[in-house]
């Protein structure tokens, strides 16, 4: 059995898609490649699915930000977002959708490898991490660590893996201020090379989908906590 990690490229340009397979594959992962937005999703929900995708958001068939939404969907694939533009606006919609990481165009193929080796670290050593029976709750708000599922009262509230793990770091600290770089550490991990705004993304995003459940109190100044309910 072939046990390396696999990464799916998809990208529509052949020059750009050829050249990051090319550092990936000699830095030991097996690569695919898929040059439209629809034949990559195909490749992407396919047993076996890769462990990793990097994807670009201006692609035919459907575009990035779609693919990444439905991938979401589908399961929990790593996802790194290629963006031809440095506009924060790409990099917060695809942050909001659950993309791990961004890239802008042009890139430097070796920050690529380094980045999908960080993003698969995290994943695996969050996998390996979490507690198998753990509940944390809060009033109307329920958290089954171990199996990755949060309640609201009766109902299942469909979070990204990110999300999911902000939310975790958050209640197993409750009562502490912990600031946005302390939560990208915890999150992310110390080989995030992104910025402070991806907390605040995640945390709008936690309170759109959890409602007057949400328990993340805004800090202003200096970051978020979870208070102790008396």
């Amino acid at each position: 059995m072939d046990s390396r990690q696999r990464v799916l490229i998809i990208e529509d340009e052949p020059n750009i898609a050829s050249f990051a397979r090319m550092y990936l594959e000699a830095a030991g992962f097996e690569v695919d490649w898929a040059d439209r937005g629809d034949t990559g999703l195909e490749k992407a929900t396919t047993e076996p699915p890769p462990d990793l995708v990097v994807l670009d958001l201006m692609l035919p068939g459907l575009d990035g930000l779609e693919v990444t939404r439905r991938l979401r969907g589908a399961g929990a694939v790593p996802v790194i977002v290629l963006t031809a533009r440095d506009d924060p606006v790409d990099r917060v919609v695809g942050l909001e959708l659950g993309a791990d990481d961004y890239m802008t165009k042009p890139f430097n193929p070796r920050e690529l490898v380094a980045r999908v080796r960080a993003v698969l670290r995290r994943t695996d050593a969050a996998a390996a991490a979490a507690p198998v029976l753990e509940v944390l709750e809060d009033d109307r708000l329920r958290v089954e660590v171990g199996a990755r599922e949060v309640f609201v009262g009766d109902e299942q509230v469909a979070l990204t893996p990110k999300e999911f793990d902000l939310l975790v770091a958050l209640l197993e600290s409750r009562g502490l201020v912990l600031t946005r770089e302390q939560l990208l550490e915890r999150v992310w991990g110390f080989s995030f090379l992104g910025d402070s705004r991806t907390i605040d993304v995640h945390v709008r995003q936690l309170r759109r989908k959890l409602g007057d459940a949400c328990p993340i109190q805004t800090v202003w100044g200096t970051g978020y906590k979870v208070p102790v309910r008396r």
